[in-house]
């Protein structure tokens, strides 16, 4: 990301950037953005011993209840919707709504991919499955027909859940939902304009600075920092509301707005101070990243992945033209070349997840 001194010169190394920088095009962003780091494993005799027959049939078998029969269906109170096999928490009181179609009806769910979703051809129908992301015991369909501003609607069987009422729960306790609901984590995916712009775009997010991290310098330069000496890498300080969003979520959309199996470099950027690494503040944020990590590693990049997990110590803000580098620039070619992209590959994947303009 060195800074280059002609248009010219910087168009063609932002087009040898396009073909380089980034994930292999055969990572499927969409298997990243629904892997659930939390996997639940268990055998077929151990939730026949665990749940109810009707249960068992629903959430294991992929059966439905019959309709107007949910005993959930017409709960009107305040509270928490959780999958009834394994407590993910999956919906809020506010989340749903009358559709009258026999089921209770969800229009979104609690960020931070509670859910994952399934093609479902059966029954001669093509329809999307919606399954809990723990799990995976089946919770009933998704239709792109809700009434309210999100489109959707959550089609859930009454027997896949389980509900929690909000004097149990801190979740809807009156005025408590901006209090200690913010969170921070910094992250060093390569060039800190492609992560911050992908960022800033994340619902949920409250605000994103670039900066330098990890190294002994005190109080680095750019030019410094680029130099390979300092031990900083470019990096990205993230604050946001874990009531919108989750560490999983941020670290989703960390894994797949660069590439973690390439060793200190993104594309045409080569050097420690662009290696993929996640600084991790305590021990909760380490668990939760080394468990993202695992499954990564199992499901889509076979081992592969070469991110740092190191504690948190020191972040050094970048100096002011590296912020909001992108919404500033976005007619120069690094912008238009390699930036977007990235970008562009992040809305497809989190569509339903982006800040209303």
């Amino acid at each position: 990301m060195n800074i280059l001194k002609t248009n010219t010169l910087l168009f063609f190394v932002a087009l040898f950037s396009l073909q380089s920088c980034g994930q292999n095009n055969t990572i499927d962003t969409e298997k990243i953005k629904n892997v659930s780091s939390d996997v639940l494993l268990k055998s077929d005799t151990d939730w026949k011993n665990e749940l109810t027959d009707e249960q068992y049939y629903i959430l294991r078998e992929k059966g439905t209840e019959r309709p107007y029969s949910g005993k959930l269906l017409l709960n009107k109170e305040k509270g928490i919707y959780k999958c009834a096999a394994c407590g993910n928490e999956l919906f809020t009181d506010e989340m749903k709504f009358d559709s009258h179609c026999g089921w209770p009806s969800f229009d979104k769910e609690i960020a931070g991919g509670k859910i994952i979703q399934k093609v479902d051809n059966s029954l001669g129908m093509k329809r999307t499955e919606i399954a809990c992301a723990k799990c995976g015991g089946h919770l009933g369909h998704i239709f792109d027909d809700g009434p309210t501003e999100t489109g959707k609607r959550y089609c859930v069987n009454s027997v896949s859940l389980s509900f929690t009422p909000a004097e149990n729960t801190n979740t809807n306790v009156p005025n408590a939902s901006n209090f200690n609901a913010t969170d921070t984590v910094v992250l060093g995916g390569g060039c800190f304009w492609c992560t911050e712009a992908i960022y800033e775009e994340l619902s949920g997010v409250i605000s994103v600075e670039s900066g330098y991290s990890g190294g002994k310098t005190k109080d680095p330069s750019y030019e410094e920092v680029s130099s390979g000496n300092t031990g900083h890498a470019e990096v990205t300080r993230i604050i946001y509301n874990t009531k919108e969003t989750s560490l999983d979520e941020i670290l989703k959309v960390f894994f797949i707005g660069h590439d973690p199996t390439t060793l200190n470099s993104q594309g045409a950027d080569y050097g420690t101070q662009y290696r993929s690494v996640i600084f991790y503040k305590n021990e909760n944020q380490k668990n939760i990243a080394q468990s993202l990590i695992n499954t990564l590693n199992k499901e889509v990049y076979d081992g592969k992945i070469v991110t740092q997990l190191k504690p948190f110590e020191t972040f050094y803000i970048a100096e002011k033209y590296h912020q909001d580098y992108y919404t500033n620039n976005k007619d120069k070619p690094y912008c238009r070349m390699v930036i977007q992209p990235k970008i562009e590959k992040f809305e497809k994947a989190f569509k339903d997840r982006l800040k209303k303009q």
